[in-house]
C-alpha cells in the first residue's frame, strides 16, 4: 500500500516523521474520498487529521478484498495481518504512517480496539461473492462497514449525549444503502447483489436482471422501497448533529447532504444505476457544504 502511493518512510520517531505521516493520511483522503473529503475539511485540523487516519485505514482495508491489481492469494493472511496491525496500533506500536497517526488518534479520543476489528469483519463479509437473504443481514453488514465508522467518527468529534453514537449508526446504515443502489452495478458483476432477496422477490427483480443492468419489471417500485428506508434511517440518524460540535455538525450535514442528492438522482431515475454511476459535480457538492454552514446560522 505504501509502495503503491510512493510514501517515503523517513523520519525518526520509529523511522516516521509525525508531519510526514500525517501529509500523508491527507493525500490518501483527498485522493479516495471524493464525497467524503468535503466535509472533512469543515473539521478543526486535530479533529481533521485524526479522521483523514481512519479514512486512510477504512481504504487500505477495503482496498485488500476490493482493489483488482491485487491477488486473491494469501487474502486470509494479509486480513489476519491487518487484525494485527490494529492490536499493535492500540498498543502505540506501529510501522507505517497510517498507524502512526491512528495510534495518536486512539489514545487521544478513546476510540475502542472492538470498532477497528469491526470493520475488517465487515469488509472480510465481502472475500466471497454472496447475497442477503433479508433486510435485517444487510443491516448487520451495514453496520460492520459504515456504521462503526460513523461511531468512530462521533467519539472524535466529541458529544454531549450517548444517543449521538446510535443516531451515527443510523446515519451509517442510511448512507451505506445508498451506496449500495448506487453500485448496484458494478457490485453485481464482481457477483455480490447487496439488496435483500426478500424484497427482490417482493418485485419480481432476480439477480440474473440485475447483472445484466435490466430495469424491466419491478425495479422502480424496488428503488422506491429502499429509498424510503434509507430516507427513514437518514431522517433519524441526521439527528446526530444536535449532539456533536457545531462545525462537526457541518462535516456530517455536508457529508450527508451529498449522499441524499445522490439519493434523489436515483429516485428521479431509478434506471440509472443500471446504467451508470450516479454522483454530484465539485460545484454542486460545493453547494451542499455551503449550504451545511448557512446553517449554523
Amino acid at each position: 500500500m505504501l509502495e503503491e502511493r510512493g510514501y517515503d518512510l523517513v523520519g525518526n520517531e520509529n523511522g516516521l516523521d509525525i508531519e510526514l505521516s500525517e501529509s500523508y493520511c491527507a493525500a490518501v483522503t483527498r485522493a479516495e474520498a471524493k464525497n467524503f473529503y468535503w466535509g472533512f475539511i469543515s473539521l478543526p485540523p486535530e479533529q481533521r487529521i485524526a479522521i483523514y487516519a481512519l479514512y486512510a485505514f477504512a481504504r487500505e482495508i477495503d482496498d485488500e478484498v476490493d482493489d483488482q491489481r491485487r491477488s486473491r492469494e494469501n487474502l486470509s493472511a494479509r486480513l489476519a495481518a491487518q487484525r494485527e496491525r490494529v492490536r499493535r496500533c492500540m498498543r502505540g506500536d506501529y510501522e507505517d504512517p497510517v498507524m502512526h497517526v491512528l495510534s495518536r488518534a486512539v489514545e487521544r479520543f478513546g476510540i475502542p480496539e472492538v470498532e477497528l476489528q469491526g470493520l475488517i469483519d465487515g469488509v472480510e463479509m465481502d472475500v466471497e461473492p454472496r447475497e442477503y437473504a433479508t433486510w435485517e443481514e444487510l443491516r448487520s453488514y451495514c453496520r460492520l462497514v459504515a456504521a462503526i465508522v460513523g461511531r468512530m467518527c462521533v467519539r472524535i468529534f466529541g458529544y454531549s449525549d450517548a444517543l449521538a453514537l446510535d443516531r451515527a449508526e443510523e446515519l451509517g446504515i442510511s448512507l451505506q444503502l445508498i451506496n449500495v443502489l448506487r453500485d448496484v452495478r458494478e457490485d453485481a458483476a464482481m457477483g455480490r447483489v447487496y439488496l435483500p432477496r426478500e424484497d427482490r422477490e417482493r418485485f419480481g427483480v432476480t439477480r440474473e436482471s440485475l447483472q445484466a443492468g435490466n430495469a424491466a419489471n419491478g425495479w422502480r417500485e424496488l428503488v422506491g422501497f429502499e429509498a424510503a428506508r434509507a430516507l427513514e434511517l437518514y431522517s433519524t440518524g441526521l439527528d446526530v448533529v444536535h449532539y456533536i460540535p457545531r462545525r462537526a455538525g457541518v462535516c456530517v450535514r455536508s457529508m450527508a447532504g451529498i449522499y441524499r442528492g445522490i439519493l434523489d438522482r436515483i429516485v428521479e431515475d431509478p434506471a440509472r444505476p443500471l446504467r451508470e454511476r450516479v454522483s454530484l459535480s465539485a460545484r454542486e457538492k460545493l453547494r451542499v457544504v455551503l449550504q451545511s454552514w448557512l446553517a449554523l446560522r
